[in-house]
């Protein structure tokens, strides 16, 4: 199976090529990353190009598409999403949504993992994974040092993504999603044929911009 693996979650625009075995992990054929927090709308059509001309595919051999649905800032992280879904619509191919910190914990098996990555405004999106790789808590945002505070309720002695605060364990994994994360991550659902699960970002934050209140009565002196 041939899949192609996007994701703007984090600064990082991603977008990769790989094939999925019946059995076994992803082979990546040929990825793009570029690190810019401004850059999702720009880059990632053409890392999606440039990563299945290095692979040697067309975008018509794609069989699925997966895409990393946060949590992240709004503005970079529906630029992916609205990629994948209009390259779905348009290939007639399935979109897989995966949350995209476990797209990073898939990267990092083994013993119970903290996964964060940065939701700027001194906070983390985070969330936590048991020995078997199954989210335990979260996603959620909250700011770092109250997340260290609860390390222990959590039961993690690792921790994967953003290095932007010392929780004084370990550093495993990658720092952004990456495609092979993601497509480990949806790899039993990509397998079994199953339909995608609804395409929604997550945001975890509301939004700043809210409906203007009543006019106020000008009143004439």
């Amino acid at each position: 199976m041939l899949v192609l693996a996007v994701d703007t979650s984090t600064p990082a625009v991603t977008a990769g090529v790989l094939d999925l075995p019946a059995d076994g992990p992803p082979t990546l054929l040929a990825e793009r990353v570029t690190v810019d927090a401004k850059a999702h709308g720009e880059l990632l059509t053409p890392h999606v190009r440039d990563a299945l001309a290095a692979a040697g595919k067309a975008l018509a051999e794609v069989d699925a598409v997966v895409c990393g649905t946060g949590p992240g800032p709004f503005t970079g992280l529906r630029a992916g999403m609205v990629t994948a879904a209009a390259l779905g619509h348009a290939l007639d191919r399935p979109v897989h949504p995966v949350c995209s910190l476990d797209a990073i914990a898939a990267e990092a098996p083994g013993d119970p993992l903290l996964v964060v990555t940065d939701a700027r405004r001194r906070e983390v999106y985070w969330a936590a994974y048991g020995p078997g790789g199954a989210r335990t808590a979260g996603p959620d945002v909250v700011a770092p040092a109250e997340l260290a505070g609860r390390l222990a309720e959590l039961g993690v002695t690792r921790v994967a993504g953003a290095r932007i605060f010392d929780f004084g364990l370990p550093v495993v994994g990658p720092e952004h999603p990456t495609p092979v994360g993601l497509v480990t991550a949806a790899a039993a659902v990509l397998r079994a044929g199953a339909e995608p699960g609804d395409l929604t970002p997550l945001y975890l934050r509301r939004p700043d911009a809210v409906e203007p209140g009543a006019r106020k009565r000008v009143s004439r002196a």
